[in-house]
């Protein structure tokens, strides 16, 4: 019955929000083994050809932190990538792509279009978050290589 509760009230607003991902942290800061909480991962934004104001960038780094922040100590660093694939053509041109570096795992990249800047970047935060748990989830299941578990002859 417990469990049950612990369910209920996670998504409550008595939860702590989780402070937004840093665009730059410095070099001697960073912890070279990449188990870090989520005021020590970076989140770099980049923008080609679309127009993002400070706001923007800082609203994608509370959503990576939202999304993302259980995985931090998995996370050594994001970065998001903004697009306007066609320019002033039109067309479903806006793109986000989002890597992520994962340590001792192959980093994760997603890439999502829609006409739509903002639901070009919320799909690609979606999808992002799917990738890196199922990611984090298959290391967790690998088993152990011990002594004992190697074949002998």
């Amino acid at each position: 019955m417990a469990t049950t509760q612990l369910r209920r009230d996670r998504g409550t607003d008595k939860s702590p929000q989780r402070a937004p991902l840093p665009g730059w942290i410095p070099r001697r800061v960073k912890r070279a083994s990449g188990h870090t909480d989520t005021s020590r991962t970076p989140a770099h934004v980049r923008v080609i050809g679309v127009e993002l104001d400070d706001g923007d960038r800082e609203s994608i780094r509370q959503k990576l932190s939202t999304k993302l922040g259980k995985f931090a100590a998995s996370i050594e660093r994001v970065s998001v990538r903004v697009t306007d694939a066609n320019g002033p053509r039109g067309g479903v041109d806006q793109v986000c792509s989002v890597k992520v570096v994962l340590s001792g795992l192959p980093s994760v990249v997603v890439e999502r279009r829609h006409t739509s800047l903002h639901a070009a970047i919320a799909a690609a935060l979606r999808a992002t978050e799917q990738a890196v748990r199922s990611s984090v989830r298959r290391r967790r299941m690998k088993p152990r290589r011990g002594r004992n578990s190697a074949v002998r002859r």
